[in-house]
């Protein structure tokens, strides 16, 4: 404070001139300081950032930004200067205006406090860059030596190479001479596919002859069963078929032979094996047992579906046909449960017809 200002308070007069003076005063050492700030990070920023284009321009973008704020300043300055007049003659308005200036002092501050932070943050990309720059060198020498080795890798290559097309060269001839002999072996296959087609014309020629006897054997033992269990409107022959019912073998529910299905079943075993003694040991024949069922669920302890009644009793039967001395490498047992019927309807005879045993005299 000035010695006429002090002066002037002492005398009791008017204070609010010098006080416009002092704050004004106060504005002006503020920018200056905030013009010593601005030069001393300019000073720093182009030291740290020195040869670092990319960086050298974020650091320019923010000197222009702190350039306006100055601009900024310049002009508030400006308007402080025109105003100073109006102050004069308006006493109360001079005092708003030395709120709004403290105010502008406020945020003058709190730009500086950005500025600082702006200028270690500057500082600190400086240092990682200076540490990239380390990073580039490093591998910059690390490309180098591998180049070297690439060269000397290159002279050895070309040595490959020549060594390569020498083998190349041999490895045609050696593609000639495996041509030639692939030309003779395809004449030898042309004359071996002959023969294999004249074989397999005369093996189809023998299985169709052991075919016919086998069809004529199944003829002959289909014939003898029907002789042996009589005409029965249970038991019948269906194309390549011989169909027992199952009431005439099992009781409902049920996987057991009863006595008349063991009846049966012992004749067809004793037929069998007639017929087996006159069959050729070239002919290899198969009896295949085939367990059917209607559609109707069943659900008890023994059988928890269809499926599992049907070749239990197809089992059953296979195992009766061994007790009795039929070669069980001649048997197959295969259950259907209801997936395959012969009738499609619902009535009680369609259902009838549909639970059955079936036999089938074909080849393995």
């Amino acid at each position: 404070m000035s010695l006429r200002t002090a002066r002037r308070r002492n005398d009791g007069g008017d204070d609010t001139w010098p006080g416009f003076v002092d704050a004004l005063s106060t504005l002006l050492l503020v920018l200056v300081f905030l013009l010593s700030i601005f030069a001393l990070a300019q000073f720093f920023l182009g030291a740290a950032l020195s040869g670092r284009d990319a960086a050298l321009e974020r650091l320019r973008d923010q000197v222009a930004e702190l350039g306006q704020l100055l601009n900024l300043e310049r002009q508030s300055n400006a308007d402080l200067r025109d105003s100073l007049g109006a102050l004069s003659a308006n006493l109360q308005t001079i005092r708003s205006e030395r709120d709004d200036l403290s105010n502008q002092i406020s945020g003058l501050e709190t730009a500086l406090n950005d500025a600082r932070n702006k200028l270690a943050e500057a500082e600190m990309q400086a240092a990682s860059r200076s540490q990239d720059m380390a990073d580039l060198q490093e591998r910059y020498q690390s490309t180098a030596e591998d180049l070297a080795q690439e060269k000397e890798l290159s002279a050895a290559a070309r040595n490959r190479v020549a060594e390569l097309q020498a083998s190349l060269t041999a490895l045609r001839q050696q593609l000639a001479r495996l041509e030639a002999a692939l030309d003779a072996s395809e004449q030898r296959d042309k004359e071996q596919q002959a023969t294999i087609v004249d074989l397999g014309r005369r093996l189809n020629v023998a299985l169709a002859q052991k075919v016919e006897e086998l069809a004529g054997f199944r003829s002959e033992f289909f014939g003898r069963l029907r002789e042996v269990l009589g005409q029965r409107s249970d038991i019948r022959i269906e194309g390549d078929r011989f169909i027992f019912q199952s009431e005439l073998l099992f009781a409902s529910g049920s996987a057991a032979l009863g006595f008349e299905g063991r009846t049966q079943m012992r004749q067809v075993a004793q037929t069998l094996l007639q017929i087996t003694e006159q069959i050729p040991s070239d002919i290899d024949w198969v009896l295949r047992v085939d367990g059917h069922t209607d559609k109707r669920p069943i659900s008890t302890a023994q059988f928890s579906n269809n499926w599992e009644l049907s070749a239990a009793r197809a089992i059953s039967v296979v195992q009766f046909l061994i007790s009795e001395g039929v070669p069980p490498q001649r048997l197959v047992a295969a259950g259907f449960g209801e997936y395959q019927p012969i009738a499609q309807g619902d009535s009680a005879e369609d259902l009838r017809r549909n639970r059955r045993i079936e036999m089938r005299f074909t080849q393995r």
